[in-house]
């Protein structure tokens, strides 16, 4: 059973509630998915909390990261590349003699500057997968393919660890991700201001109904008390359920959609659910809020959609840069809440984009991607792992960068030092991978 504790919104009539009973009688004794057992001890040393942020859509770390001194760079990109630094406004923010930033990055220069963000600039999937729903759910699974009834890689971490009554884990945003799914005790709320609604259980009459149905000693009724329990505490409500698959595999292109409208449907379909930038500070503010106020919470998770920019893609301005401007102030945001010494933030997304603009002026699917990873522990103020450039005979099938690294291999440094895991308990996280000894320098030696 996917143990995500969620109430809906809807206001239903007096006669609906016996249905509602129904429902949750239906998914509470549903059966349960099966996860691989933790080995113990995964929090034992550490007392960290990790912080994941998915990019959805796929952003462009060509952008973000600027490569300024690569010639290659600016030949392949003639109208979206960032311009190299020179102090002005709307050029990219020099980091060393071989990165810079994004101008809209500026709220994270001084995480760069403190030494506690860091980035690897070619990390991805083993393999390339250009389908935006299949990369993704790899990433959220932790495995190499798809099998059987997979749990997400931080639903198997939550179930690792001492669990109170309101569990480890925490989503903010999606209704339904697979990087939380499984039988682990999860819980969510919805994206910005209606985080703050209570849906339902704000009707006295409603409330107190249902609660009298659930009154009894039974597992059911434990459950169920203590979901609406949650449910009032945090003031939450879900979001509606994302489109259906089908629908949006179909508008799940490699290239540039022929027209608009097709354009503007594939990104949105890309997003899978998650909610524009714009409201990620919002939601890194009551993803903090919520966790400082039960230090139970260790785990947590956002997204921000919106980033598949097949064309007009802009460079220091324009649709990408107002992306990375909120992703930057979400990101600083959250780095305010998450603050002390064990914490760390990471910043992923299923793949990169094509490292050469295309013929409208965007890009297209790619493979490698930067990722980036924030706290105190963090080697930060420099880039890690392997960079090869951008030459077309560097590129991988001569078009977008190589994933030098996988990215369950920064995952692996990340759970090691944040939270203690083992050898054999990285294994059972993240089945198959493989410890990168080239990235052994992204967390300091303490």
């Amino acid at each position: 059973m996917n143990k995500l504790i969620h109430l809906g919104a809807t206001k239903p009539k007096r006669r609906l509630l016996l249905g509602i009973g129904g429902a949750w009688m239906v998914a509470l004794a549903a059966p349960r998915v099966l996860a691989q057992r933790m080995p113990s001890g995964i929090a034992s040393g550490k007392q960290g909390r990790l912080v994941v942020v998915f990019l959805r859509g796929a952003y462009d770390g060509l952008s973000a990261l600027v490569p300024y001194t690569d010639k290659d760079y600016y030949a392949i990109r003639p109208n979206i590349a960032i311009a190299a630094p020179d102090g002005t406004r709307e050029t990219a923010l020099r980091l060393n003699d071989q990165w810079a930033l994004h101008p809209a990055f500026a709220p994270l220069m001084p995480l760069w500057q403190q030494g506690v963000m860091g980035v690897v600039p070619c990390a991805g999937l083993p393999q390339p997968n250009r389908s935006h729903f299949d990369a993704q759910y790899l990433m959220e699974i932790g495995l190499p393919e798809k099998t059987g009834t997979p749990v997400g890689w931080v639903n198997r971490l939550a179930g690792g660890m001492p669990a109170s009554a309101s569990g480890v884990g925490i989503g903010v945003g999606e209704s339904n991700p697979a990087i939380l799914a499984g039988p682990s005790r999860i819980k969510l709320i919805p994206r910005g201001e209606q985080a703050e609604r209570t849906g339902v259980l704000a009707n006295e009459r409603h409330r107190s109904a249902l609660l009298d149905l659930y009154a009894g000693d039974d597992a059911l009724s434990v459950a169920f008390r203590q979901g609406a329990g949650s449910r009032m505490q945090t003031s939450q409500e879900l979001m509606n359920e994302r489109s259906m698959v089908m629908q949006q595999r179909m508008l799940d292109k490699d290239g540039t959609p022929q027209n608009t409208a097709a354009q503007q449907a594939q990104m949105n379909a890309a997003s899978n659910g998650a909610g524009d930038p714009v409201g990620l500070a919002l939601d890194a503010q009551n993803l903090a809020t919520l966790m400082r106020n039960d230090r139970n919470l260790r785990l947590g998770f956002l997204s921000a959609g919106g980033w598949d920019t097949h064309a007009n893609q802009g460079a220091a301005t324009g649709q990408l840069a107002g992306n990375l401007g909120n992703l930057a102030r979400g990101l600083a945001q959250l780095r305010s809440g998450f603050d002390q010494p064990g914490d760390v933030i990471v910043v992923m997304s299923e793949f990169g984009r094509t490292s050469a603009e295309n013929g409208t002026k965007g890009t297209d699917h790619g493979f490698g991607n930067a990722l980036w990873v924030i706290g105190n522990r963090v080697n930060g103020g420099q880039a890690h792992g392997q960079w090869t450039g951008l030459a077309q005979s560097n590129l991988n099938q001569g078009r977008d960068l190589p994933a030098h690294h996988d990215y369950r291999a920064v995952l692996a440094q990340v759970l090691r030092h944040t939270l203690g895991a083992s050898d054999s308990q990285l294994q059972t996280l993240l089945p198959g991978s493989n410890w990168d000894t080239r990235l052994d320098a992204i967390f300091k030696q303490i």
